[in-house]
């Protein structure tokens, strides 16, 4: 219970005459009294709070950047209505920067005997479940000199998800990939690739798709026509490291790496092939196998939804001993982690051989674009020194990303707009080869 500030200012106004006319016990019992049984009525006339019930509604997922809706409803079972101003407590993360006030609170009436609906609309600014931490319901009277207060549970989870901002880019890439399968006019054979049907020969064709025994059965030239080879095995391991909590253009380094992640295994799921998930430091923190095309995509945006880097450094040789286990057949293991030179050459040049000798290997990282422009910039000795030390740390990645391709990893190594798209572009690179 609390006297509102309407009672305050009545009692500050009451205190003027009292002051001019009658200062002592008197004057002030004069006007004090009629205000205290105002406040004690309004007291007992105020619905109880505590016989409130509340239930929830809405959302119970949504992609970061985008705003979810979450219904509470608030049943009055006394006979008295309800007046109340209403607090629906979440994280600070829930809203953008200075929007909580009005979005957590409300003003709401309810009539005895009946209920009402509200609506709190959240806009998450990270990743991860957010939970419903209480509400706080304060009632008033007819006079609003008095009120009463309480508190209530009702969760309520809201899981924030990966924002998969790259699925732009997923039009043109099916694009290319119907090309490579043959579904359009444009065929192409890969060293490996699997035969799909024979067709006749026009000007233009490789000589070497003819199929000889074919024509001689027929009367035209026939040629054979390639698709690449489907149901492959996909391991895409997230280093989810020290190293991945370095931010890039005021984002993490682990949300790129997750966001390209996402376009591969929508662009591969689409191609016939098979995506599993490994996010591993120093243990494994999400495993995702065995889900069918129509699956893979939201249980692999379910996975990451709760991921945060670790500040730990990565066990590369645990991370080699998961990643064989995860895969025991030959795979394409696509590694998001650093190009940073200390962790490669300690950590995982020395196990890449294991995964090298089984399996394809591609190694994606996360290039800040900052250091792109400082390497240009000139104009003072400020300028110059900076450049000289972007120049630095961009041939130290360029070193380490030569001593990858030397043991027979394909590299990609790209801003965090552009990661996305080339690692789908080296995907599909690959398979054109036949390498998958």
């Amino acid at each position: 219970m609390a006297l509102t500030g309407r009672a305050a200012l009545i009692a500050a106004l009451g205190s003027i005459p009292v002051g001019i006319w009658e200062p002592g016990l008197t004057g002030l019992l004069a006007v004090n009294a009629p205000l205290a049984l105002a406040c004690a009525c309004d007291f007992a006339l105020a619905a109880p709070v505590r016989r409130l019930g509340l239930t929830r509604s809405g959302d119970t997922s949504v992609r970061l950047g985008e705003t979810a809706d979450v219904t509470l409803t608030v049943t009055n079972p006394s006979n008295r209505p309800l007046r109340a101003h209403l607090r629906d407590a979440w994280p600070p993360s829930s809203w953008l920067p200075g929007t909580e006030t009005t979005a957590s609170r409300h003003r709401l009436t309810v009539p005895a005997g009946e209920r009402r609906r509200l609506t709190t609309r959240l806009h998450p600014t990270r990743r991860g479940d957010r939970q419903t931490d209480r509400v706080t319901i304060r009632s008033y009277g007819p006079l609003g000199l008095f009120s009463r207060q309480g508190t209530h549970n009702a969760p309520w989870t809201v899981r924030v998800l990966p924002p998969f901002t790259s699925r732009k880019h997923l039009p043109s890439k099916l694009a290319r990939l119907r090309e490579l399968d043959g579904r359009t006019s444009v065929l192409t054979r890969g060293e490996g690739t699997e035969f799909d049907s024979l067709r006749e020969y026009v000007p233009g064709d490789d000589t070497r798709s003819i199929d000889w025994r074919a024509t001689a059965r027929q009367s035209a030239v026939a040629v054979r026509t390639w698709r690449p080879e489907r149901d492959r095995h996909i391991l895409v391991v997230l280093d989810t490291g020290r190293t991945s909590a370095g931010r890039v253009d005021n984002a993490p380094r682990l949300d790129a790496s997750m966001d390209a992640a996402l376009l591969l295994a929508a662009l591969a799921s689409r191609a016939g092939d098979r995506v599993d998930l490994l996010a591993y430091d120093r243990r494994v923190r999400a495993l995702v196998q065995g889900r069918t095309a129509r699956d893979v995509l939201p249980s692999l945006v379910n996975a990451m939804a709760t991921l945060e880097p670790e500040l730990v450094e990565t066990d590369a040789r645990g991370l080699t001993a998961t990643a064989l286990r995860t895969a025991p057949r030959r795979s394409l293991i696509v590694l998001l982690t650093t190009l940073d030179a200390a962790p490669v050459e300690e950590g995982l040049l020395p196990v890449l051989s294991q995964l090298t000798q089984r399996h394809t290997v591609l190694v994606a990282s996360v290039a800040d674009p900052h250091v792109s422009r400082m390497a240009k910039a000139r104009g003072n000795t400020d300028a110059v020194y900076e450049a000289a030390s972007a120049a630095q740390a961009q041939s130290e990645r360029h070193r380490t990303a030569e001593q990858l391709r030397r043991h027979g990893v394909t590299v990609v190594d790209a801003t965090p707009d552009e990661l996305a798209p080339a690692l789908a572009d080296a995907y599909l690179a690959l398979k054109t080869a036949g390498r998958l």
